[in-house]
């Protein structure tokens, strides 16, 4: 019985010990954390994206609040919060807002099944990393779309989804919100987020083949072959080449659709535009009639004059 009495009491002098060392551990490197990061994060919307550049909410509240310590939160932005939530952030941490651009993710590839001929057969696990780590994919393209649906599954609000037509991914503009997860999964670099645009359109160059024109055109009718003709076209010097790929600057786009005019292949595309009204042919101009001649007036006959008889009789007396 005593051998068990001091057991119990060596344990509890060990753990009263261990108790005030761990209290004066916990004061002596205790870490004071501001208020105003547990106000931020409550009004963010815990979807820990990683859209915003930080890891998860309380990341980027805690980077807001180090930020309005030097008096302004340029650069911040909660994408899936967007200018509302950045209004209530700014609110608390008392700053103004700064205006942000609205982005919508877009996937730049027109190779769809009838564009971009099949010339294997994949019959493996349907990953767009595993189809790159095979080859090429199913198609020669090398730049092109898998279709492997790794974006559609990194998408935490079920905005994106493949076409089972076409074989491409498509972006719900609805529910995108530009949080950047697609972007990150895919392995070909094939999305962007780019501006919404105003009334949320844009004029997009659909692909993103750096092939020469010959082999590009050889892979997928719809690529873009580096011709140029779109750079020469613009009148804002919105278009650049480089690569032998062109890209439209969003910020310089004018939404004029010169561009898509004159592209060959059809490979820049006018989003969420209505549709073109048909051109309406001028009849061929006609030659004014001219105007009728008056008619010849008659000419009258001269008088005749009277005719004066002369009698022999009359000549022998002259």
């Amino acid at each position: 019985m005593n051998v068990i009495l001091i057991a119990v009491i060596i344990l509890g002098v060990v753990g009263l010990v261990a108790s005030i060392m761990l209290y004066a551990a916990s004061k002596k490197f205790a870490v004071v954390e501001d208020e105003r990061i547990g106000q931020v994060a409550e009004v963010l919307p815990q979807a820990n994206c990683g859209g915003c550049g930080y890891p998860g909410c309380a990341g980027f509240a805690a980077a807001c609040v180090k930020a309005a310590d030097g008096g302004s939160l340029e650069g911040k932005l909660c994408p899936v919060g967007g200018q509302p939530v950045m209004e209530k952030v700014a609110g608390i941490l008392g700053l103004a807002a700064t205006a942000s651009t609205p982005k919508v993710a877009v996937v730049r590839c027109n190779g769809t099944c009838a564009n971009r001929p099949r010339v294997v057969d994949y019959d493996g696990v349907r990953s767009c990393r595993v189809q790159l780590l095979a080859g090429t994919g199913e198609t020669a393209c090398a730049f092109g779309c898998l279709g492997g649906g790794d974006c559609v599954a990194a998408c935490q609000f079920g905005a994106l989804s493949i076409n089972p037509e076409t074989g491409l991914p498509e972006v719900d503009e609805e529910r995108c919100t530009a949080c950047g997860a697609c972007v990150k999964t895919c392995p070909r670099r094939v999305i962007e987020l780019r501006p919404k645009g105003p009334k949320n359109r844009r004029m997009v160059v659909m692909c993103v083949n750096r092939d020469k024109g010959a082999v590009a055109n050889k892979v997928c009718k719809a690529s873009c072959i580096g011709c140029g003709k779109c750079v020469k076209t613009c009148p804002f010097e919105a278009i650049t080449l480089n690569n032998n790929l062109a890209y439209i600057d969003p910020e310089k786009c004018k939404l004029c659709r010169k561009c898509e005019e004159a592209c060959p292949k059809g490979a820049i595309h006018a989003i969420n535009f209505p549709p073109r009204k048909p051109k309406v042919e001028k009849p061929a101009a006609t030659a004014a009639p001219k105007p009728a001649e008056p008619a010849a007036r008659p000419v009258s006959a001269p008088a005749a004059q009277p005719v004066t008889t002369v009698t022999s009789e009359e000549k022998k007396e002259a």
